[in-house]
């Protein structure tokens, strides 16, 4: 089993962006030592509670604080921006760490409707229908492979492989293209393009094992992909009891309650999610968040994501733990890769020499 980490950068209540930046270093940090194999960064945008809005810059800052996890978006939300900048961006990206660096592209807009009119690029901007184009367009500048016929056919996207003594001629840096959906919409456009699909389960628990096997039924190669490849994004509270890990997770209900009623703001204690005055509809929905959310021991946790595991058939997930304290998020992600014995940085070590 895989492990990987989706990092949404929380700011929690009373705190600031520093301190959300500084706990992302230092959670990639651990992760990396710990043997996770991913570290996406997502992004958002007029949250009040969510300090990634530019994953590009965040990712040569975590890629430098690290030595062996690849890093990556969780994801670029591709429609407010060009597919040739996006290429750019990650080709440099790649040349400064090399074999690391996952695109991952998302279609939602990481944001309310009237932030997203003010991402968009002008007058000209592209509409979502025009998405599977961007995909296709992103690779092709990647893969330096546009068709003749493309208005764009000959354009390199910098820095390219030819022009650089360090890389191999003639061929593009070795990235990872995944695309990340919530809906059939997605999984089609990655079977479609033959990009690896991540499926956010955190966001839509139900029938995405469905989505995924669509997926694979129809994907087509490609020259990202040979094969079908999917994961899970999936949202996990992981202590040492299971009555802890269900009081830490009342910050991550609270905070979608707070969410739903369009209130700004950081990530709640727990106590003031206990504090909080609900509505009769408001605890059925908790109690609806509660038997579709992975919490509890390590033991437990593990069953969960076996299950799921099988259900959706997929052996990596990509783990999102919000947490208002933060070395219980930690310590949730160290006894997730304890539980499932994932190789950390020192068994790597010992396996070397």
């Amino acid at each position: 089993m895989k492990l990987g980490v989706l990092d949404q950068v929380p700011i929690r209540e009373g705190g600031s962006v520093i301190q959300a930046l500084q706990e992302t270093f230092q959670l990639a940090q651990a992760v990396d030592r710990l043997g996770y194999t991913r570290y996406w960064l997502a992004e958002h945008h007029n949250t009040g509670s969510l300090a990634c809005t530019a994953p590009e810059i965040i990712i040569p800052q975590v890629a430098a604080r690290t030595q062996r996890i690849r890093v990556g978006s969780g994801g670029v939300m591709l429609p407010h921006y060009s597919s040739f900048k996006v290429a750019e961006i990650f080709r440099l990206l790649d040349t400064l760490y090399p074999g690391r660096i996952d695109v991952g592209i998302g279609r939602a807009p990481g944001s309310d409707g009237r932030t997203a009119r003010a991402l968009a690029h002008g007058p000209g901007s592209l509409g979502l229908e025009h998405f599977p184009e961007q995909l296709a367009d992103l690779a092709g500048f990647l893969n330096d492979d546009l068709p003749e016929a493309h208005p764009f056919h000959g354009v390199r996207a910098a820095p390219h492989p030819a022009n650089d003594a360090d890389l191999q001629p003639g061929r593009a840096p070795p990235l990872e293209l995944w695309l990340l959906g919530s809906s059939n919409v997605g999984g089609t456009y990655a079977a479609e393009q033959g990009w690896a699909f991540s499926f956010a389960q955190f966001i839509s628990p139900e029938g995405g094992e469905d989505i995924v096997r669509n997926y694979k039924a129809h994907f087509q190669p490609s020259v990202a992909w040979s094969k079908p490849v999917a994961s899970l994004g999936v949202s996990v509270t992981c202590a040492e009891t299971d009555e802890e890990a269900e009081e830490l997770s009342w910050s991550r209900w609270f905070w979608r309650i707070k969410s739903n009623r369009g209130v700004r703001g950081g990530i709640p204690s727990p106590q003031a999610a206990h504090d909080f005055d609900y509505s009769p509809a408001e605890l059925e929905y908790i109690d609806y968040m509660k038997t579709r959310s992975v919490y509890g021991s390590p033991a437990h946790v593990r069953d969960k994501l076996e299950e799921m595991g099988r259900i959706y058939d997929v052996d990596e997930f990509i783990v999102l733990t919000i947490t208002y304290d933060f070395d219980a998020r930690i310590r949730s992600y160290e006894l997730l890769a304890e539980e499932f014995g994932i190789p950390s940085d020192s068994a790597a070590a010992t396996a070397e020499v």
